[in-house]
């Protein structure tokens, strides 16, 4: 029910922002400003970084926000605009090739984990191992990652931002999953021996 009222009280500052009121769109920036810089932190390996693309994102947001319908949600809207000015400025620095996911092989196999009671030293050297790893991983695997595992959005709202069916967010995903885990044995491999 919470989840509700907060939606519909979003709904309204985003009605007012609409209307030109910079209150209201202050509001939202403060609601959002910290998911959206550890998204685009994530996404581009830089604090510096991430946080004049996070001002970028805000400044496009507002410049777009008459364009903004309430058929879509706006976290879902905001996220979009944080991808793609992100991806804008990596191409730009030339620092990442996006390579076609669909040259992947299709037949990895998901190889699922569970893990038992760690002591919490253990824990934090793993993140930091899977931080490490999720650096070498291809960007598109790292970004659909991201906005599951950390930002938690749904299948549809990933689809709505990346531009793609959902049933290619749940491919890209197993594969991200399979590469990643992959990743992080190759990177604690290394750092034990």
């Amino acid at each position: 029910m919470a989840d509700t009222h907060s939606s519909v009280a979003e709904e309204q500052l985003v009605t007012r922002a609409q209307a030109g009121d910079p209150a209201a769109f202050s509001s939202l920036v403060r609601s959002h400003q910290n998911r959206i810089f550890g998204f685009i932190t994530y996404l581009c390996g830089s604090a510096d970084e991430a946080t004049d693309l996070t001002q970028d994102v805000f400044i496009k947001a507002w410049q777009a926000l008459p364009d903004w319908r309430p058929e879509a949600k706006f976290s879902t809207w905001l996220t979009q605009i944080a991808r793609n000015t992100t991806i804008d400025a990596l191409r730009r620095r030339n620092a990442v090739v996006f390579a076609s996911l669909d040259e992947e092989d299709e037949n990895r196999q998901l190889v699922e984990t569970s893990a038992g009671p760690q002591d919490s030293l253990i824990n934090s050297q793993d993140y930091q191992q899977l931080l490490l790893a999720l650096d070498t991983i291809n960007p598109n695997y790292r970004e659909i990652l991201l906005l599951r595992e950390l930002e938690g959005l749904s299948y549809s709202e990933i689809a709505t931002i990346l531009e793609i069916s959902e049933g290619t967010v749940k491919s890209r995903l197993a594969r991200a999953r399979v590469a990643a885990l992959t990743a992080f044995k190759r990177q604690t491999g290394e750092s034990h021996a």
